[in-house]
């Protein structure tokens, strides 16, 4: 088990233009600078292989939290990839994943699609869902020891969103591998079974609980 340890904190100012100064003293309101506190020495266990679930509001600081983890974890010499970093090359999707055409079929599957349509098609002729599962199967087919994905699911319908987040974290522990995501939406937690739930709250405000498979 490692034990992470975060803070952020950053300092915000308004710039002071004459319509600012005007607003201001029309609306009593002060200008001097804010210290804003989002993660206050926030320690954080994640053992490898754990499912880590980040759940907050639009920027309450969940993305943040991604970031900052997955970076101490590059840092200790485990290979991270990083969903939404990942390149789709504009050949058939069936040359894009696997070694065999069985490997790639396998894979395409667990990430949701099982369409030969799709198979032959390039990413270019894809929806936005069909590509985001595509770059979940590149996850899944690579060598890395974290995988992360920042809204995770968001341009997925909510059925698919929940039948992908179940074959990925099943495939996740099956490898051994740290699947770590961050999201609005509270419907995926059945389906993932968290080993770790962090849920942001505005300010520096953290509930941390642990999955029963701990």
């Amino acid at each position: 088990m490692t034990v992470y340890t975060i803070n952020r904190k950053f300092t915000t100012s308004v710039e002071r233009t004459p319509r600012v100064l005007e607003i201001a003293e029309g609306f009593g309101l002060g200008l001097s600078d804010k210290e804003f506190v989002v993660y206050d020495n926030l320690k954080l266990e994640v053992d490898q292989g754990d499912v880590v679930a980040i759940i907050g509001q639009s920027g309450s600081g969940k993305s943040l939290l991604l970031k900052d983890l997955s970076a101490q974890m590059a840092g200790q010499g485990l290979k991270v990839a990083d969903l939404n970093k990942v390149e789709l090359e504009e050949r058939p999707v069936i040359e894009l994943v696997g070694e065999t055409i069985g490997e790639a079929t396998d894979l395409l599957a667990k990430a949701g699609i099982s369409d030969a349509w799709i198979y032959i098609r390039k990413p270019s002729e894809l929806s936005d869902g069909q590509r985001y599962r595509l770059k979940l199967a590149h996850l899944m087919a690579s060598d890395a020891d974290v995988w992360i994905a920042d809204e995770f699911g968001a341009v997925l319908d909510r059925v698919t969103a929940r039948v992908v987040a179940f074959s990925m974290q099943k495939v996740a522990r099956r490898l051994g591998k740290t699947f770590m995501i961050a999201t609005t939406h509270t419907d995926l937690l059945n389906e993932l079974g968290p080993s770790l739930t962090i849920t942001k709250r505005f300010r520096e405000k953290v509930e941390v609980e642990i999955g029963g498979d701990r």
